[in-house]
């Protein structure tokens, strides 16, 4: 007899077996929704940066579940999920698939889309499967719908309350024609929203198959028992570590509008068996539009958590009730409306580092240095030739910290995101820009017994007029710290090389035009050192140096008597005169 055909009874025991087999399914399920957005989107920010998650949430609407995609969105699906429940409740059927925006009804930032299609099995919900994907341009007074400089979120694009773009499969015509009236790039932004509907499909084809085989009542224990064993996980690691309360405090530089630095204060409190985090003492929200939504703030915590955690607990909601998050309202961290928070992202970032310093101070041995201070978002965009919009959202990223036994890795994610650099090639065969530097920093990581990641360069040369360019960085004022005794990193750059003019430094955040042969660079800081630089094993040194990762001169600043009897060769190697160098 099928599963399916049997009558329904009391909730079956837990097979460990079938456990692990359901659990490795869900990973593979939604793993799948995301290779096919992936596969089927239109957008460079998607296809190719790859700023996109998805998840399955059970009947309740609990994420049991999560693509290998941007963790930094999945923590914000719980508030937003909420929001949809609100709105349809049990008005929802097969085929449907709802959609928002809106950073005060469950959203992040305009750009982000989340999409929620109900997957029913015998005319009954079981879940949803959950896709946002960060689109090129939602409208607002700026290409690319992401400017720092906005102050009200009015400002920033089209807000889509919790609304139907699907119904029983028919796209909402109404809607998708009102979308597509105030965005700049409308088959890029409907071809990724149609993206995100088929893979989401592909996800409720998949739970069928899995309905098929457990049934309905064995699907929904095992979904239960996924979320309690990682609340088990997570309270069972919780217990081990030193209980109090632990502070730290990083800052970004400003908001783009005023010079003053925004603190982003942590108090972590380990009880018995989670953890309480306190914002308190957080700037209050700007004027710019670096304010992080709750929903948002919420999710990088639960994110720093879990980053502490061992690595077997599954990554769903049950590590979120292991946590809990007060941010003051009004604060940065939980804006009042309609305050403007297109570019929060930098602010989760600090949150993430912030949360990293206070977890170094728990579980010392699993926690790394800073990295760059997250991905560095350079803007451009104008008209081609033909008079066509163009948008360039590129998205730099970057280096990691140096870790408690090992270098920091560089030319990498941000360990809070799961993003990719957009190719160089991409750039340059579908807009007026051409890429001269790609590489590298030399000397722009923290020392330490163990190095950071070196941050990298890249330069942009536009081919075309009246180009508007957006620029958000960070960490210039406030670099990057080290842990254990290391060094901060090197500060990040902005610099503006416009014909017949001496190049000039800009400010971290910026927006302005840039004509035709003009060139603006980014050098982002790489992470911070981790331990004693004294420490530090001479070799490895040498290596650095023989790579052209380090100059003699760092060295000498930072290593001294470290190397002293190495200070030959590395004088060597760093002149070119040296062919080979022995490990």
């Amino acid at each position: 007899m099928n599963a399916v055909d049997q009558p329904l009874a009391a909730a079956p025991i837990i097979d460990p077996v079938t456990f692990a087999v359901i659990k490795n399914a869900m990973d593979a399920i939604v793993d799948e929704v995301a290779y096919t957005v992936l596969r089927t989107a239109r957008s460079e920010i998607v296809k190719d940066v790859m700023d996109y998650s998805a998840a399955i949430c059970d009947r309740e609407g609990r994420m049991i579940a999560q693509a290998k995609t941007i963790a930094l969105h999945l923590g914000a699906i719980p508030e937003a999920m909420e929001a949809v429940k609100r709105r349809y409740g049990s008005d929802l059927r097969p085929g449907d698939a709802v959609i928002l925006n809106d950073p005060y009804e469950g959203g992040m930032h305009l750009p982000d889309i989340f999409m929620f299609v109900p997957f029913f099995y015998r005319d009954e919900i079981e879940g949803y499967c959950v896709v946002i994907c960060h689109h090129t341009d939602v409208g607002g007074r700026v290409p690319g719908s992401n400017a720092s400089d906005s102050t009200e979120i009015y400002q920033e694009g089209i807000r889509i309350p919790v609304v139907k773009l699907y119904e029983a499969g028919q796209v909402n015509d109404v809607m998708e024609r009102l979308i597509a009236r105030n965005v700049r790039v409308p088959d890029r932004v409907l071809g990724d929203l149609r993206a995100q509907y088929a893979a989401a499909k592909v996800g409720v084809r998949e739970l069928t198959a899995l309905f098929d085989r457990y049934g309905r009542e064995g699907s929904r224990a095992y979904f239960a028992e996924l979320l309690d064993y990682a609340e088990r996980l997570t309270r069972e690691e919780i217990r081990s570590w030193p209980k109090g309360t632990y502070h730290f405090l990083d800052h970004i530089d400003d908001d783009g509008l005023s010079p003053e630095p925004i603190p982003i204060q942590v108090a972590l409190t380990v009880h018995e068996d989670h953890v309480s985090v306190d914002y308190t003492g957080t700037s209050e929200q700007v004027r710019a539009a670096i304010n992080s939504t709750l929903s948002y703030t919420k999710s990088c915590t639960y994110l720093s958590v879990r980053c502490a955690l061992k690595g077997d607990v599954p990554n769903n909601a049950g590590v979120f009730r292991c946590v809990e998050i007060h941010a003051p309202a009004g604060s940065v961290l939980n804006p009042r409306e309609p305050a403007a928070v297109a570019a929060r992202a930098l602010t989760g970032y600090r949150v993430f580092d912030a949360m990293l310093g206070a977890l170094a101070q728990v579980v010392p041995d699993r926690i790394p240095a800073a990295g760059e201070g997250g991905n560095t978002v350079v803007c451009l965009s104008g008209k081609n030739d033909d008079h066509k919009p163009y948008i360039i959202v590129d998205m730099i990223c970057g280096a990691w910290g140096a870790r408690p036994d090992s270098d920091g890795i560089e030319a990498i994610t941000n360990a809070s995101q799961n993003l990719s650099n957009t190719p160089v090639e991409v750039l340059e065969a579908q807009h007026p820009v051409r890429v001269e530097a790609y590489e590298l920093e030399p000397d722009s990581c923290g020392a330490g017994r163990f190095r950071g990641g070196l941050g990298i360069r890249r330069s942009y040369r536009v081919l075309a007029d009246n180009v508007l360019l957006q620029l958000r960085a960070d960490r210039m004022k406030f670099r990057p710290y080290g842990l254990a005794g290391g060094t901060a990193a090197r500060a990040a750059v902005n610099r503006l090389d416009r014909v017949g003019e001496p190049p000039s430094l800009l400010p971290s955040k910026v927006s302005m035009t840039i004509g035709r042969g003009d060139m603006v660079t980014h050098i982002q800081p790489g992470g911070g050192g981790f331990g004693d630089a004294a420490l530090r094993d001479p070799a490895a040194i040498v290596r650095d140096v023989w790579n052209g990762k380090l100059s003699a001169g760092y060295v000498r600043e930072h290593y001294g008597m470290a190397v002293e009897v190495e200070s030959d060769i590395i004088e060597r190697v760093a002149s070119g005169a040296l062919a080979a160098v022995s490990r």
